[in-house]
């Protein structure tokens, strides 16, 4: 079980906790146009899904626009996906004024679909727990970090060392 602090304080998290080597689980999230997504809208590409809590502060805002620079490197069969319980007209409004054009913002407001599906979603605070999880083409997961202090960065480089290790397999 996944231990994960916010400001140094223990959060639960709802769901079960994805490991590498799992089947990735389906999720239905929002939009910025609030259609619905679902894991199977890319089946068949490399997914790497950035998850934060809300996209409009420092750690979160760096980490999206971080994915989305090196998005542009990672090849047509790698989708970029940042998922955050942000509505979508304010993931829309960020991601026009920061530029971010190479990353798709989606979000889990409504059901928190994706957080309990992939055990992120803390119950104290209704928001999603820092996290990656890569998923190749066939659905599986093949790597996964739950950020253990919800304010801390993610490890880019391995996240964007797990994607090429896909894309050159093929």
């Amino acid at each position: 079980m996944v231990n994960v602090t916010f400001k140094q304080e223990p959060v639960t998290l709802l769901g079960k906790e994805v490991a590498v080597g799992d089947k990735a689980p389906d999720f239905t999230v929002l939009s910025n146009d609030l259609k619905p997504v679902t894991l199977n809208d890319s089946k068949g590409k490399i997914r790497l899904i950035s998850v934060v809590p809300s996209i409009d502060t420092g750690v979160c805002s760096e980490q999206t626009k971080k994915f989305n620079q090196e998005a542009t490197s990672l090849g047509d069969d790698v989708v970029v996906l940042t998922i955050s319980v942000d509505l979508p007209f304010a993931q829309a409004r960020w991601g026009a004024t920061e530029g971010v054009k190479n990353v798709q913002t989606l979000s889990d407001h409504r059901d928190l679909s994706f957080g309990e599906a992939y055990g992120v979603a803390m119950k104290e605070l209704r928001l999603l727990a820092r996290s990656i999880f890569v998923i190749d083409q066939d659905d599986n997961v093949t790597y996964v970090e739950y950020v253990n202090e919800v304010t801390n960065h993610p490890d880019y480089d391995k996240a964007i060392e797990a994607v090429k290790k896909l894309t050159n397999n093929q």
